[in-house]
Parts: C-alpha cells; structure tokens; sequence
C-alpha cells in the first residue's frame, strides 16, 4: 500500500530522484499556471554575473529568495520568477583581458574594440551552467528558459528611455569632478561601488615643513599620508576659528601647527613664541615643496576653509585641487590654478622628471625620501587605515578631477528618504541605520564609465554644443544617419551611427562612455519586460516588488540603485519588503576566503547531505542578516535533529501503517473523542500552522523553522514514543485506528507546511503517504494549498499543561539520573509544587506518572515537609556584632538549625536567647542550606520543584526486575533482525531470583515482547546471552517460535 521507507538517511539520492521529477512533470510551472487569476505577488530577482563561478553565499540566497515565494504559491499568489543575467561591466572585462593575455585600456584599443566586445559577449555566459545546475539543485525555482539579460537589445532600449526620462528632467548632466578613480581599469567608480571595495592597509605618515616665504627657518606643518599628492600641492588650509602657536624646537626652527594638537605631534621640547587665530594665517605665503610647472594663477599661500578639524593631523591642511574632492571645490572658490600631475593610468607625467611614468602610490618612498634630503620633513611614521580599492581589480583608487557624467541624486534626496521610510527592512535598523545614513550622505551618482562592455550611454553631441538623448531604437533611427536595421547597441557599432543635429544640421557623435553596470541592475524591474516598448500590464501588475533578497553589501548596490531609478522615474521605491543576508563564515568562526583556505564548494554538501538539509541549517540556525557558521559537520546535525526525526516519524507511519493496510481516507474518528493525546498533538498542529503562516507572512523565517523544529521533536519524542504501543495492538481497535489518523493527519499538514522549507523530502513524502491513497489530490506537495488551522482545534490550556506535564518528567528524569536510580524502576510517589502545575487535569497527570514510572503523584502548597535545613553564622556579618558569642551558636544552630532557618526565611530574621543575652539574627546573618529529608530526592527550576520518593520495597524492586527485562529482550529482538510481528520463543536460566520474576511476570513480559513460549533451564544448542538486570546477571535467547500458527 505504502512504498517501504528506508531508515538511510540518504537524501541526495531521493533529491535527485524528485528533480526528475518535478522536470518530468514541469512542476514549476504549473504551480504558476494553476494559480492564474489570483492575487499578484511579485519576486524580484537581483541578476547574478554569470561570469564568475557560484559559491557557498550564493547558496544562501538562492534559499532566502525562493522560500518565500514558494510559500505565496501555495497560499494561492501568482507568483512570476523571472530570472536575469547581470552581464556588462568591470567584471566581464577583467576576465575577458585575463583570457587574451591584456592588460589596460591601451592594449585592449590594440586588440581592437569590435574583438574585445565579441569577446566579452562569449564569455557572459561562462559559468551559465554552473549557475543553472547550483539553482536547480537548490530547489530554487525561477524561469530560467525566458531570462532577462542586460545585453540584449530590448533591455538596453528601456535602459536607454529610463536615461532620457532622467534627461528630461534636468537631472544627468556633464561635470568636472574630482572622482574615485581607478587606474587599471581606467574609469571612474560611483560612491556605491567605492563603498565596496574598502581595505586595510599600511601608508606612510608624514608632517612635512612647508617654509614660510620671507621667514628664516619658520615653516607650517602639514600632516599627509598621500605624499604623492604633494607635488600637486597649490595651498594650505586653517580653520580660521581655531586657536594656532608658533613655538621654536630644539634645534632652533619654528613651526606653525594648531594648539590643540601640540601635545600629540611635537615628541621634543619646545617654547611657545606666539599664538593666534587661523584667520590670522590666512594670506600668508609659503615656497612650494617642488616647482614641476609654472603657474599663471596666484597660488602657494594660506586659506580658511571650514572642513579643517582637529581631531587629527596638525590642524593645517594641504591642498591639491586636482586630487580631493573638498580640495577641488576649495580650488574653485579660490581661483587657484589646476595642475593634473598624473596621467589616465595613475602614473607621474613627464613634468614629474624625479617620478615619471611611475605610478603615484608606488612614489611615495621616494618623495619621502626626497622631501627628508630637502629638511621639509618632521616625523614619518606608518599608519593602518581603510582605503578604498577598486572592487573587482583590487587595486588602489586615486581621488582624481575628470571630466564625468552625473546623476543629480542630490535633487531627489528627500524623496529617496521618504520612499526608504516605505520599506520594510529585515533587519529593522537597516533602514535608518547603514541604508538611511548612505542615503542621508548622499553625493550625486557618477553614471559614465570610460570602459568598452557596458550600456552606451546614450547622448549624442554637436560641435555647435546641442546635447540630445536618444530613448529609443525608433527615435535613434529616425534620427540617424544609415542605422543598419539590426544595430547592436553596443560599442563600437553605436559609435558608428551619427545624428542630425536639429539645431544646426550639423553631425552629431555619440560621447564615448558607457554607464555603470549597476544601474543596467537597478533598472530590472521595468526593463526586465522591455517597458514601456511592450508588457506594459504585466510590469504594471508586478510593480512594484513584494520581496526582494541579497546580501548585505547591496545596501550599497542594487538596493540602493533600485530605489534611485525607481525614485526618479516613478516615485516610489521599487520593493516593499527586503531581507538582507550577512556573511557566511567557516566552522570555527572565520571568515572564508582562498587565502586561508577554508572555502566550502557547496557541491560537497550537495553531495553529502542535500540541499534540504543546506536550506533548512540557513532557516534554523540564525537571523538570515547575523553572520552563519557553515560546515559540513554543522549541517549534519542540523539535519540529523530534524529531518532525521521528521524522516524516522514518517518511516514509523509507513512501517505499521502498510502492516495493517490503514487507508486514513476509509476512517473517521472526531478529534474530540480520542485520546488526550491525540488532542493535544492536534491542537498543538493548528497553533503550529497558525503561527508559521502569520510569521511567513510577516518574513519571520527563522521564527518559523525554530518553531517546526520543536513540533517535530515533541512529536517524535513525546507523541510517537507515548503512543507506540497504541500501533501495536491486535486488530484495528478505534483506539489504534484514532492514532493512525492523528499521525496521519499530523504528517500529512507538517509536510505541506514545510513544503516551501525543504520542498525535496516534503514532496518524497507527500507522494507516499498522500498520492499513493489518493489520486485525486493535486500532483505535486508544491501545488497544494498551505494547510490552514482550526481555531476549535485549538485547546492553549491543553497545550500549557503537557508543556507543564513535560517539564515536570524532564525534571523527574534529571532527579533520576542524579539518585542513580533508572526510569524502568517504579516509584512510589512523587510531590510537585509550583505555579499552575496544581490546575493541570487528571489525565495530564496521568502521562507524568506513566512517563517516570511513579505510582502515585500529588501536588503541594509547599515542600516544607520533605525538606530539611542546616545553618551556620555568617562571620562576616556575626562575627563584628557577637564574636563571642559565636561557639554557643554552632551548637545551637547544630541543636535546632532546621526550625530556626524554617523561621527566618519565613519571618526575614530571627530572636534568639543564648545564656540570657537576646539577640536578633538576620536572614544574611546566616548561611542556609536546604537539604531533602532521607529517601527523599529534590530538583527544582525558577518554577517549579519536585521531589521523588526514592524508598523502594520488594514489590517495586520487582516491577523495576521486569520493566527492565523486557527492555532488554525487546533489543535482543531487534538485534536479531525480527520483524515485528514474529513471537517467540524466550529461552532462560542461571539465577534462581530472576527465574523467578519471570514466571510471576509472565503474562505481562509475553504481552510486550510478543512471546509466545516460555522455555526456562538450560537448554543444548541454544545460543545465550549474559544479561544484566539491575546487578543480577541471567542467560537468556529469543527466536522465532515456528510453531506459531497465528
């Protein structure tokens, strides 16, 4: 009837077996198409690089991302899944370049542009395979026949009109900036991508001496650790509010630095000369370091400018218009004169003769050098600080003035703060934490990137200075001159096409830059369906985003250029709910990475535990956005808790479920007439599903697998095993019957409900234990609805009184593991006191006894009786107040302890008479120890306390004799390899009292071990085992009594 459940925990086998399955029977989408005229919800997808090979965080996010709508499908959304490939940028490029053996902008002009596109287009898809086969084998669920790829024609042309919209609105224009620019790729980078890219590392600190012009030996001290900045050096700036000194060093030579920084930068003695205010530095000249170009401009003297702190440095700052941001501006405010000393590939040009053609990080030793040999030197130290690298090079970025341009993200901050306000982030402090304060320091977004693979930027220029931006394929060919009807957007052909200028009927050629791959990804969400070209509906119905999911450092990325395009063009952010993950880190703690080789290859845990147990350690283990450890062994355990438990409840099922042919669908027993068990474990079910489908509902994943994982142990640990012997009776009385629907009932609605989880060994067991007895139920787990609960199923104070009855046998067991006395030993009683366990019903009471094998159960006020108390003097406290006295009350406290401590604790203190002196004794004044009256074993919790009576008499000796045995012949069964039906034959001798015990007891051994024939003494051929059995050894062997008829 049912298909034999293997105890193996193998699921990679079974996993792959229910991929072929869902393939076979296009299960994914189906679940779309059945859901067609339902409620929209919207998955957006952040496009992966295909380009690079998937790792182990990828994993993660492939889980994250496809729970959820897993979980929509099956509460009735329709749920599209549209799969995309991030496909132009830096990352293709630098691969590419790795491939041909090039290196740099020059060699790739060398190469020839038309080739290196080619070549860049063949390798987008590098490692498609590798992606596809990782998602599939994930289980996570996207189409990926129909992608969007941000190559293609269609997805540049809406990328194209999203940028004229922009340009329409004022807000990208052309800007001389100073900009992080890398030198290897030879482009400038947005604040989105510096943000990623930080690393620390060792730089020279140097306070150099710059010479007061018409002053002997009197210099300004300025701090710096970019010496390769200072040739470029125009001017210096104070803060014109702060306090300044001039003070003479040791050797004679004046320095002019900020008062509040004396102490931390002169390191000799000095003698303050004077002291002023910054504003009356400003104007004063100074002679250049170096005098590489001659200046049309005043330059070289001091100015005021308000970013100058002193937090740090000398409170005097030097200035290179060409190479700082602030700088620039102060330049400009200035008319200071422009001087670019290096050139596009971050090298000194020729003017540097000492430096030329070196690059300008790589000068710094030597500039120091130099500046030491010129005495403009005071200290050099090292210092360890963040600097920002190109994030896909890894090279160093210089701060460098270029012409660039520009998103006017500034024009719109407000409203992106708002529209952040909308989102709900996970975690919650995300969205005022590290995305609102990008947000709050927002610079406008540098677009163009003067590189070759990318989205052309799409604005053509004239000679007579009219700009026009081309929003479409239609508008280019109206507009051009001969475009071929299948252009590719793309460099170098674009840059073939040139236009009629309107304004003057001049030629009008394309600007050479292309635009950051970031934005191609922030503009998934309309161009994805070729919007506003065509789908109009169905961009409209999907937008904006239900749920998106990446990791953390998209804050800085596709998070953030999400909301820009979305705000600009739409204003209103483009998702409304976003889980952000954190990092994965290896067994022990550490981050993982090729240098310290410990990278897990996530095919390793495919291939050894599965990708349910990958999914369901990522849900269980912690907050998606908290750092997870990950490791083969980590997983395993996760897997072994609760898959391996829910595995062995359901193979429990099946086994005697197919034994006594038990078709759920033939029977029908109301919950409310079976057992109290039965009732609770259904109650306990219906506050399950009600809590997980309002946590998922709510995007509380963790709380949901965290809450799954405890129903599946109690159901296993406390239900099943309470139970068993209810699936072991003969026949199929309604008792056994009510448990076989209960466990049904209860499998049946955990494996729905943990569908979108671990969507492999819910679908292994849904086709088993469902389909095989009903055909008529929907073909896959994934296409059935998500179970929903019955409030009058719901019985919470049921459910608080086995939660009580629970603690209390973990409690009793405890105490009898300490007493050293075991379970299968009756007790006579055991006392209870505690906050509500008084109020827990008869039946409840019931399971406790029967759990820890007591005869009797009462529940007290208090546990004064079966407690004693010992107490001795505090001398801290005593000794100062009745040091004397002190020998006298060890002997009383040895008399009469136990009712004096009784009346301190009860009365906070205590009068006492010792030889005619009164005294009165604090409860601190003593020190109490309680004890348990002899035969008497206490444990306790901040709740409740138990006390067991562990005085045994012959009778209970004997009970503890028989449960045992039966322990032990019931595993010599199993050892044996018996099926569970077969009777025995229980073959015994070799110690008179046990001998004994058995025959007394045999009515009761032979109902639980299934024997049939009771055959004591020795006999020849048989083959015994030494059994212990509480200190008493006794041999004994079972077989199979062939003469039962049955």
């Amino acid at each position: 009837m049912y298909k034999k459940v293997s105890p193996s925990f193998d699921f990679v086998n079974r996993e792959m077996e229910t991929l072929d399955f869902w393939k076979k029977n296009d299960v994914f989408k189906r679940s779309i198409e059945e859901r067609e005229g339902g409620e929209v919800f919207t998955f957006y997808e952040g496009p992966p690089t295909a380009n690079g090979k998937p790792h182990i965080g990828h994993v993660i996010t492939r889980a994250i991302k496809d729970i959820i709508p897993r979980y929509k499908t099956m509460k009735g959304y329709k749920v599209l899944r549209k799969a995309g490939w991030d496909t132009h940028g830096l990352p293709v490029e630098l691969e590419v370049e790795k491939a041909l053996g090039i290196s740099g902008k020059p060699q790739i002009e060398e190469y020839g542009v038309e080739k290196f596109i080619k070549a860049c287009k063949e390798s987008v898809f590098t490692y498609a395979k590798e992606w596809e086969d990782m998602s599939d084998r994930v289980g996570f669920w996207a189409d990926m026949d129909n992608p969007y790829i941000t190559y293609e024609n269609d997805y540049i042309e809406s990328v194209w009109w999203s940028l004229k919209v922009i340009w329409e609105k004022g807000l990208l224009y052309k800007g001389h900036k100073v900009v992080p620019y890398c030198s290897r790729c030879g482009t400038a980078l947005s604040s989105h991508e510096v943000a990623q890219g930080y690393e620390d590392v060792e730089d020279p600190s140097i306070y150099v001496k710059m010479p007061i012009r018409d002053q002997d030996d009197t210099y300004f001290l300025v701090w710096t650790t970019t010496p390769w900045t200072l040739p470029s050096n125009l001017a210096l700036a104070v803060n014109s509010k702060e306090d300044y000194v001039k003070v003479q060093l040791e050797n004679d030579e004046k320095i002019i630095l900020a008062r509040a920084r004396l102490e931390e930068v002169i390191d000799e003695e000095y003698e303050i000369l004077e002291e002023m205010k910054g504003e009356d530095l400003v104007g004063i000249d100074y002679v250049p370091l170096f005098d590489f170009v001659e200046l049309d401009k005043k330059s070289h003297y001091v100015l005021a400018a308000d970013f100058v702190t002193l937090t740090d440095g000398s409170g005097i700052v030097h200035i290179a218009p060409a190479f700082g941001e602030e700088d620039y501006q102060v330049g400009q405010e200035h008319d200071l004169p422009f001087v670019q000393l290096v050139d596009n590939e971050g090298k000194f040009t020729d003017e540097v003769e000492p430096w030329k053609g070196i690059f300008v990080k790589d000068a710094d030793d030597s500039i120091v050098e130099a500046l030491d040999n010129k005495n403009r030197l005071y200290r050099v130290e090292s210092i360890s600080h963040s600097y920002p690298f190109c994030w896909r090079c890894h090279l160093p970025l210089i701060y460098y003035a270029r012409d660039s341009w520009f998103i006017e993200t500034t024009a719109v901050k407000d409203q992106l703060i708002a529209n952040n306000q909308t989102i709900n982030w996970m975690p919650e402090h995300i969205k005022d934490g590290r995305f609102g304060k990008f947000l709050e320091n927002l610079i406008d977004w540098g677009v163009s990137r003067e590189r070759y693979w990318g989205t052309p930027l799409p604005l053509w220029t004239c000679d007579c200075g009219h700009i026009h931006c081309i929003g479409s394929i239609e508008e280019l060919k109206e507009m051009g001159n001969d475009v071929p009807e299948d252009i590719e957007l793309h460099k170098p052909y674009i840059d073939r096409v040139y236009l009629n200028c309107p304004e003057c009927d001049g030629k009008m050629k394309r600007v050479s830059e292309v635009i950051d791959c970031w934005y191609d990804s922030g503009a998934m969400p309309f161009a994805q369906w070729h919007y506003p070209f065509e789908n109009k509906d169905i961009f409209e119905e999907n937008f904006p985003a239900d749920f998106i999911s990446e990791a953390i450092d998209q804050t800085r990325g596709w998070f953030f250029t999400l909301l820009v395009i979305s705000t600009i063009l739409f204003d209103k952010s483009p998702y409304k709910n976003c889980i952000t993950m954190g990092l994965i880190l290896d067994g022990e703690g550490q981050k993982m990475s090729k240098h310290r080789g410990n990278v897990l290859d996530p095919w390793e845990v495919f291939n050894h535990q599965g990708a349910d147990a990958v999914r369901w350690y990522f849900y269980s283990s912690s907050y998606p956005w908290l750092p997870s450890r990950f490791s083969e062994e980590i997983v395993s355990e996760a897997q072994r808790k609760f898959m391996g438990t829910l595995w062995n409840v359901y193979g429990f099922y099946v086994l005697y479920a197919d034994l006594d042919k038990f078709n759920p669908r033939e029977y029908d027993i109301p919950v409310e007439d079976r057992t109290i068990m039965d009732k609770w474990i259904i109650s306990k079910l219906n506050s399950l599903i009600k809590l997980v489908d309002n946590n998922l509902e709510n995007y509380k994943i963790t709380e949901s697998a965290r809450a799954i994982n405890e129903f599946v142990d109690v159901l296993s640990n406390w239900y099943v095993r309470r139970s068993r012997e209810r699936f072991w009776a003969q026949g199929m009385e309604e008792d056994k019957i009510a448990a076989y629907l209960t466990l049904y009932e209860v499998l049946e609605a955990i494996t729905l409900l943990v569908a979108p989880f671990v969507p492999f060994i819910s679908e292994e067991i849904y086709q088993n234990i469902v389909r095989r007895i009903d055909e008529d139920v929907p073909l896959s787990v994934h296409l059935c609805d998500y179970p929903t609960y019955d409030e009058n199923l719901i019985h919470l104070k049921l459910e608080e009184d086995m939660d009580i009855a629970m603690d209390v046998v973990s409690m009793g067991r405890a105490a009898r593991n300490k007493s050293s006395i075991k379970v299968r030993q009756p007790l006579a009683a055991m006392y209870v006191y505690g906050k509500n366990v008084k109020d827990v019903s008869e039946n409840i009471s019931d399971v406790i006894k029967d759990e820890l094998n007591i005869k009797e159960l009462k529940y007290l006020d208090n546990m004064d009786d079966y407690v004693s108390y010992s107490v001795k003097p505090n001398l801290v406290t005593v000794g100062p107040k009745y040091g004397r006295l002190i020998p006298k009350l060890y002997k009383l406290f040895e008399e009469d302890g136990d009712s004096i401590a009784r009346k301190t604790i009860q009365n906070g203190q205590i009068e006492l008479d010792i030889d005619g002196d009164d005294i009165v004794l604090l409860e601190d004044d003593l020190l109490i120890e309680r004890g348990t009256k002899e035969g008497f074993f206490m444990e306790q919790d901040a709740y409740i306390t138990i006390m067991l009576d562990i005085r045994l008499t012959d009778r209970l000796i004997e009970e503890g004799y028989v449960r045992e045995l039966i322990s032990k012949v019931q595993t010599m069964r199993k050892d044996s390899g018996f099926e569970v039906t077969d009777r025995i034959v229980l073959y015994y001798y070799g110690n008179e009292l046990l001998e004994g015990v058995i025959e007394r007891n045999a009515d009761q051994i032979a109902s639980q071990t299934l024997t049939n024939t009771f055959a004591p003494g020795k006999n020849e051929g048989i083959d015994y085992n030494a059994l212990e059995i509480n200190s008493n050894e006794i041999m004994v062997a079972v077989e199979v009594d062939k003469t039962y008829k049955g």
